[in-house]
């Protein structure tokens, strides 16, 4: 499965709970929580960009599938990861402080992150065909 595309988030459950679990402070929280996202994935072969956009912040994050490789988180800290296909619909992060599961179903990316006992949900939908790098 190609999961390269660009995911523009519909809903979402415990984002300031999540975020501040994370560290980021409530001023940021209230400017950040109301903004679009977009998600956007570009794969080739086992490689992957993934690119978030929050308002005008855009965190980058590349994975070679099965490699540790290190990730900035929301908070801007730097944490080894390592991403994992599971089936043919997941791809799987996990790290010492959090495990992120996205599940591709159809033209929904469902994206559940947890960290210590904090569970952040989110659902996206497929607004776009695949994304390129120069589109990042």
């Amino acid at each position: 499965m190609d999961f390269s595309g660009q995911y523009e988030l519909q809903s979402q459950e415990n984002f300031e709970l999540f975020m501040k679990a994370l560290g980021v402070p409530d001023d940021m929280i209230e400017k950040i929580k109301d903004l679009k996202r977009v998600t956007k994935i570009v794969q080739n072969g086992e490689d992957f960009i993934i690119a978030i956009q929050t308002g005008d912040q855009v965190l980058v994050n590349n994975f070679t599938l099965g490699q540790e490789t290190h990730v900035q988180t929301p908070a801007g800290e730097k944490v080894k990861a390592i991403m994992n296909l599971e089936g043919e619909n997941k791809l799987v992060v996990n790290a010492k402080d959090f495990t992120s599961i996205a599940e591709f179903n159809g033209d929904l990316l469902t994206n559940t992150i947890t960290f210590g006992n904090v569970v952040y949900k989110q659902i996206s939908k497929k607004v776009e065909e695949p994304a390129t790098e120069d589109q990042l």
